[in-house]
C-alpha cells in the first residue's frame, strides 16, 4: 500500500522523461495512485514518454490560455476516472528570446502577459478547471522556482513565478473550505527542457555547486518529485498556501 493508493491524480505539463512531472507520473504510480496526463502542442510525443511510466496512463490536450481546452477538463478527465483527489500544477513559458536573458528592461507588454498567464495565472485556473471532480476535498501543488530573489536571466519568469507563489496564497484561502489544500515546490536547478531554454542556465549550476548544504544534483528530478507526491497524499492534512523548498538547502543559506 502506498501513500497514494486509491487516489486519482492529473499530472500536467508533461513533455519529456526529464520534466518533474513526469517523475511525479511515476512516483504516483509506484505510490498507488491512478494518473491522468495533459500536455500540449507535441502531443504525439508526450504520449510516447507516457509509455515509459509504470503503468499506462491517457493522455489529454490542454492548453492552459483555453477556455475552450480548460471549460472542457473535467468532462474530458471523467471518461477515464470518477473524480480527481490531486492536480499538480506543472505549467509554464515565457518567451526566451524576449522575456529572459538580461531583457528584463526591454520586454514588452504583450510577452511579460503570456508569461504572466501561462506561468502565473494557469495555476488558478486549471485548478478552478477540475473543481468540479474535487467533491471529496483535495491537494493541488505546483511547481515552483524561488522567487524571493532576482536571479540572473530569469527576468519576467522570476516575476511570473512570485505570482504563482502569490496565487497559491489566495487558492488556499479560498479552496481551504472546500477541503483543498494548495502548495508549491520550490525544486532547485535541474536540466530539463524548460531549464535548457533559460539564458546562462549554467550559472544556476554554479550557484548550487558552491551553496547547497546537502549538495545537489541538476540530474536528479526524484527529490522533487517525492514532495510533490508527498504533499498530493493525505500526509499534510493541515498544510495549505506552503512553499516547501527542495534545493539541497540554498534557500536558507548566504554567500
Amino acid at each position: 500500500m502506498g501513500i497514494l493508493a486509491g487516489k486519482r491524480i492529473l499530472v500536467t505539463g508533461v513533455l519529456t522523461d526529464a520534466s518533474i512531472a513526469f517523475h511525479v507520473a511515476r512516483v504516483a504510480q509506484q505510490e498507488g495512485a491512478t494518473v491522468v496526463l495533459t500536455g500540449f502542442g507535441r502531443l504525439s510525443l508526450v504520449e510516447r514518454i507516457a509509455k515509459r511510466l509504470p503503468a499506462p496512463a491517457p493522455v489529454l490536450e490542454l492548453d492552459a490560455t483555453s477556455e475552450d481546452h480548460l471549460g472542457s477538463l473535467a468532462r474530458r478527465v471523467s471518461a477515464h476516472v470518477d473524480g480527481l483527489d490531486g492536480v499538480l500544477h506543472a505549467i509554464a513559458y515565457a518567451d526566451p528570446e524576449q522575456a529572459l536573458g538580461g531583457r528584463f528592461l526591454r520586454t514588452r507588454w504583450p510577452d511579460v502577459a503570456t508569461a504572466l498567464q501561462v506561468s502565473a495565472y494557469s495555476l488558478k485556473a486549471v485548478t478552478v478547471a477540475a473543481l468540479p471532480l474535487m467533491d471529496a476535498g483535495g491537494s493541488v501543488v505546483g511547481l515552483d522556482f524561488d522567487a524571493s530573489v532576482a536571479w540572473p536571466g530569469y527576468d519576467w519568469m522570476g516575476v511570473a513565478k512570485a505570482g504563482l507563489e502569490s496565487c497559491a496564497r489566495y487558492l488556499a484561502r479560498d479552496l481551504g473550505t472546500s477541503g483543498i489544500r494548495v502548495n508549491l515546490v520550490a525544486a532547485g536547478p535541474l536540466r530539463t527542457m524548460a531549464a535548457r531554454s533559460i539564458p546562462g542556465f549554467e550559472k544556476f549550476e554554479d550557484v548550487w555547486g558552491r551553496r547547497a548544504p546537502l549538495g545537489w544534483s541538476i540530474t536528479d528530478p526524484e527529490p522533487a518529485a517525492r514532495a510533490c507526491v508527498a504533499l498530493l497524499s493525505d500526509w499534510f492534512p493541515a498544510t495549505t498556501g506552503e512553499i516547501v523548498h527542495v534545493d539541497g538547502g540554498v534557500h536558507a543559506v548566504g554567500a
